[in-house]
């Protein structure tokens, strides 16, 4: 279906494009149309209906041939955005020179006229020049999950002015679980924000903690050894993957830094309980589902062990 409609956009330019010549050998001098002779506007009107028409049909065979055949869901997002404002570009000019006859005039004042706007539009340009950061420096993709501004989210549309995230924890929500909203951000964020990404497409993984209470009389040495444990079973061979990728990445920088296969356990000591931190790498979409799934597993592990591990008796912490 699409291949017919580009192919009746290119032939509908073509008659477009002769019809305009034919119209522009007759003679209708003494016709005006607000003091215009109706040959002149006879003639760019059908020649307007080829560029458009035509451009449209180049525009839809380029798409089908690059755009789709592209793999990555993100790229081909982009290849979208920058196909779309190419054959804008191009066809507004050819649109204007028609009108005017005056191509290098036309571009000339395109260029003067930039610098006008520059001043009435600032707003809407610096987010279109936020659009080519991101398109060129790639801070985030779409599918990322990120927190620009005090806003976090997945991103799941980024155009020529705005980013748009799928609204991660706000004030509905807390867990990094999905809120339901929305946020719009305009793309002149990213030049003047920090931007933080949390499924950076060359490592897409982030550490996690989880912190289990215990008293002072708990065994440590037993009570690390079952979180240790019981992370590794859940996360261990995922997690060894993850960790060679990750010291790749390293060895591609100056950054020296000792990092182990599998979780660890770090302990902080708080006035009347000692607060055991499990550390383990994951993918953030998956952090509360593996939280919750490794708490369920740790407590259940350390409850069959009573004489070993106690928890703190007061709740007033």
């Amino acid at each position: 279906m699409l291949r017919s409609v580009e192919r009746l956009s290119l032939l509908s330019a073509v008659v477009l494009a002769l019809a305009a010549g034919v119209v522009a050998k007759l003679d209708f001098a003494p016709l005006t149309v607000s003091g215009l002779p109706v040959v002149d506007v006879l003639t760019k009107a059908l020649l307007v209906g080829a560029i458009v028409t035509a451009a449209y049909g180049v525009y839809s065979l380029t798409f089908e041939a690059v755009v789709e055949r592209t793999t990555s869901k993100r790229r081909r997002h982009d290849a979208r955005n920058v196909l779309r404002l190419v054959f804008v570009a191009v066809t507004a000019v050819a649109i204007f020179g028609v009108l005017t006859a005056q191509w290098v005039g036309v571009l000339f004042s395109l260029g003067v006229v930039g610098f006008a706007v520059t001043f009435a539009l600032q707003q809407p340009l610096f987010s279109l020049i936020g659009w080519f950061y991101i398109v060129v420096k790639r801070p985030y993709h779409v599918g990322d999950r990120v927190a620009i501004e005090g806003s976090k989210g997945d991103v799941v549309d980024v155009d020529f002015f705005v980013t748009t995230l799928w609204e991660i924890n706000g004030e509905l929500v807390s867990s990094n679980q999905p809120s339901g909203r929305t946020i719009t951000l305009p793309n002149s964020v990213v030049l003047s924000s920090h931007v933080y990404n949390y499924s950076w497409e060359e490592f897409p993984y982030v550490w996690n903690e989880l912190g289990v209470q215990v008293a002072y009389e708990t065994d440590l040495a037993f009570t690390k050894a079952v979180m240790e444990r019981e992370a590794e079973e859940l996360l261990g061979e995922e997690m060894r993957s993850q960790i060679r990728q990750y010291r790749e990445r390293l060895d591609e920088t100056p950054v020296e830094l000792e990092v182990r296969d599998g979780p660890t356990v770090n302990v902080r000591q708080e006035e009347s309980w000692v607060d055991l931190r499990l550390r383990y790498l994951v993918h953030p979409k998956r952090g509360t589902q593996v939280r919750n799934e490794l708490y369920d597993r740790i407590l259940s592990s350390l409850n069959e062990h009573p004489d070993r591990v106690d928890f703190p008796v007061s709740r007033n912490r």
